[in-house]
């Protein structure tokens, strides 16, 4: 576990040595939390001006998207040099997740189909729950964006098989082994939010559900590989990470954060001291 500014850290880290990286970066809700700074961008060697869809660079459709929203264009200035440090850090057939919602969603979308390339976009994962308020005024939200890209869409790891299956919706409808077997995910996730009584709860604000995480981990990495989460939060990841036998860092600003690793993370003082 690391605290501190995770771009000042990122640079330490060598080429391709993450198999999957997870990232949960603020959401940019406008809502009671600190305002991000903006930070020099930083690029990878060799890939200053990658092309994407269509030719066109990434930082011509940045403009493009600075131009239409003032918002998203400090969003931008943030997140846009951390997400150049993790295709960096991504090994040759690495996968990135990236957890965000309706807010910024579709903008980051563009912006990553630009940097990576459009080809290796993988998935785009809906998790879904059914927990929270209910307006009247409008459609409820109950459902965030996991964007899923590739560092190299002929060579990247996936393997569906170590997943953990889930049950049919309607098992009646498939044969008994079907149904005793259970359906692979597709990219539907419904999963309950973390309890605010449960045991997984740490306090945290924004802990993602170990479930998610451990999905992931599972389809994405093998046994002994490195995986990362540079907006660590809760330690979710090194916490799937860990009890999968994966080997992680996670980092993070808050000092809160930290502490509630080190309290999380402490039952598995084995695999940390392995680092």
């Amino acid at each position: 576990m690391i605290e501190g500014d995770n771009l000042e850290h990122l640079g330490s880290l060598p080429d391709g040595s993450f198999a999957m990286i997870y990232l949960d970066p603020p959401f940019n809700t406008g809502r009671a939390q600190r305002r991000v700074r903006t930070t020099n961008e930083r690029r990878p060697s060799g890939e200053g001006n990658r092309l994407g869809f269509a030719g066109r660079s990434y930082h011509t459709v940045r403009e493009v998207l600075a131009e239409y929203d003032d918002t998203f264009a400090d969003y931008w200035e943030f997140l846009q040099p951390r997400l150049l440090e993790a295709h960096r850090l991504l090994a040759q057939t690495g996968t990135l997740y990236l957890h965000l919602d309706y807010r910024e969603v579709h903008y980051v979308k563009v912006m990553l189909d630009a940097m990576f390339g459009r080809d290796c976009f993988l998935n785009e994962i809906i998790w879904a729950y059914d927990y929270g308020g209910r307006t009247k005024k409008r459609w409820p939200t109950k459902h965030e964006t996991i964007l899923v890209y590739v560092k190299d869409p002929q060579h990247y790891y996936f393997d569906a098989e170590a997943v953990e299956r889930e049950p049919y919706m309607a098992p009646g409808l498939v044969t008994a082994e079907k149904a005793a077997r259970g359906k692979l995910p597709t990219d539907v996730w419904w999963h309950t939010i973390v309890s605010p009584t449960g045991h997984e709860r740490t306090g945290y604000p924004s802990q993602k559900p170990i479930g998610l995480l451990r999905r992931m981990v599972h389809a994405s990495s093998r046994p002994g590989d490195w995986v990362l989460d540079f907006f660590a939060g809760s330690g979710t990841l090194g916490a799937a990470a860990a009890e999968a036998g994966r080997r992680f860092i996670c980092i993070d600003s808050s000092a809160q954060a930290i502490d509630v690793m080190e309290r999380r993370l402490g039952a598995y003082a084995e695999v940390l001291r392995r680092r």
